[in-house]
């Protein structure tokens, strides 16, 4: 039998979704214990209390902060756990930023659980997991675009119409010409729909919005 490792964590704010990674954490039997957790606090207060991991499953798009922070912290605070990135969203961009990052391996939700034990041993004997840029080419053809209300995003008619600009890469001058409002206001709205969807950035909005066309309603 393999020697057991000491425990790991799962890091995600879809309940469902986390039981299905921790079953299939413990079924590998590599850990004497999983941890799951839904927030970055809650996974670095896991790490300060039992020590390092040996590896931790992080979700990209966490609520309250975001995922590139989480792994820099991990990698820099407690540089023997190994961290593998799940994602719905297979844009090459957000695999890119998890390399960066400092993460040890990304692999996409849609993948079998056979594939997702054969990652968790792969970073654990040492071997990055990163798809290759053909594998996303690939996978961009298969997509479809999907429609999301205003109101699935928690957003004012007005948001919306920014939003559905911004997604187009509109700059805010010609947004705020195209709405008849000024440039200021147009900032101000973007300010809030950047929070509500809980990212920092309009390459980042555009990044988990990939594949979505913003409607009024559906």
């Amino acid at each position: 039998m393999p020697a057991l490792h000491r425990y790991a964590i799962v890091v995600d704010d879809h309940p469902l979704v986390a039981h299905g990674i921790t079953a299939l954490l413990d079924s590998d039997g590599l850990f004497e214990a999983v941890h799951t957790c839904s927030d970055a606090d809650a996974c670095v207060e896991l790490l300060a209390r039992h020590g390092s991991a040996a590896v931790v499953v992080l979700d990209f798009w966490l609520a309250a902060q975001s995922a590139p922070a989480l792994i820099k912290k991990i990698t820099t605070s407690w540089p023997e756990a190994i961290v593998l990135v799940v994602s719905g969203d297979n844009d090459p961009a957000v695999q890119e930023k998890v390399r960066q990052s400092g993460a040890h391996g990304f692999l996409c939700k849609s993948e079998p659980a056979t594939l997702f034990n054969a990652a968790i041993a792969g970073v654990l004997g040492g071997v990055p997991w990163f798809y290759p840029t053909s594998h996303f080419h690939h996978q961009r053809g298969l997509m479809h675009e999907l429609s999301i209300s205003y109101k699935d995003l928690d957003l004012t008619d007005r948001q919306g119409q920014i939003l559905d600009h911004v997604l187009q890469g509109l700059p805010n001058k010609r947004i705020a010409q195209l709405l008849c409002v000024s440039e200021s206001t147009v900032k101000e709205h973007i300010t809030g729909i950047l929070r509500k969807l809980n990212v920092t950035s309009r390459v980042e909005a555009i990044t988990k919005l990939r594949g979505r066309r913003v409607v009024r309603e559906l």
